[in-house]
């Protein structure tokens, strides 16, 4: 059986989707990041990189979670373009990893920045703000060319554009931010109201994660934080 190691951040909750969206079975494991349980030897004997998700797919492990989602649609054989060399796979691909290496990346940056940060640095929040509505904009534009990402196929490039766009008003510091994003809200509305998405909400909700950033939690989430001192 697949072993899915998650907390309910992003990046896990879009695997969580694919999973289900794929009828897949799969025993989840939760790793709760503010306890630190991500820097534990065994899990990083799977992720060297101390991260979730990651994937146990009978011993395959699989970790980033766009690397997953390939995996998973090549596993099940939906929701990818399954010809490898067509340009529908290829179209897939460079939208996928431009989520992967831009969208994430940078809307992580900017929480950090405006919500983490111990002091303000407004050099850091205006390039990482900047960069983040620069991708989404991009998304945004992508959408209004079509109903999902690839046109008229629902994907996993859509699942992983979910699973960040359901924290687009807290990494964008806007509550209005919809307003200016009325595609991506469309398809975040559509996404949300697959049988799929129920069930990840009911995953999210049958773990009881830490939710105080006391100082443990700060030295879990943030080691870096001990070179200041």
């Amino acid at each position: 059986m697949i072993k899915f190691y998650y907390n309910t951040a992003p990046n896990p909750m879009k695997v969580a989707l694919a999973l289900e969206e794929m009828g897949l079975t799969y025993e989840a494991i939760p790793i709760d990041s503010r306890k630190g349980e991500q820097h534990t030897d065994a899990f990083k004997l799977i992720n060297p990189n101390a991260k979730v998700p990651v994937l146990d797919d009978n011993g395959n492990v699989i970790f980033d979670s766009n690397a997953i989602l390939l995996w998973l649609g090549d596993k099940s054989g939906t929701f990818v373009p399954t010809e490898k060399q067509s340009t529908a796979r290829g179209e897939m691909l460079s939208w996928l990893m431009f989520v992967a290496s831009g969208v994430g990346p940078f809307s992580g940056q900017a929480v950090h920045f405006r919500h983490a940060a111990p002091e303000n640095n407004e050099y850091a929040l205006n390039r990482y703000d900047f960069e983040a509505q620069r991708h989404w904009q991009i998304l945004e534009d992508r959408l209004g060319a079509g109903r999902y990402m690839l046109g008229d196929k629902y994907t996993i490039v859509d699942m992983a554009v979910w699973g960040w766009a359901r924290m687009a008003t807290f990494v964008l510091g806007d509550a209005d931010a919809w307003v200016r994003l009325p595609n991506l809200k469309r398809l975040l509305d559509e996404i949300n109201a697959r049988p799929a998405a129920e069930k990840v909400a009911a995953l999210a909700a049958s773990h009881t994660f830490k939710t105080e950033m006391d100082e443990k939690a700060k030295l879990a989430m943030f080691p870096q934080n001990a070179r200041l001192k």
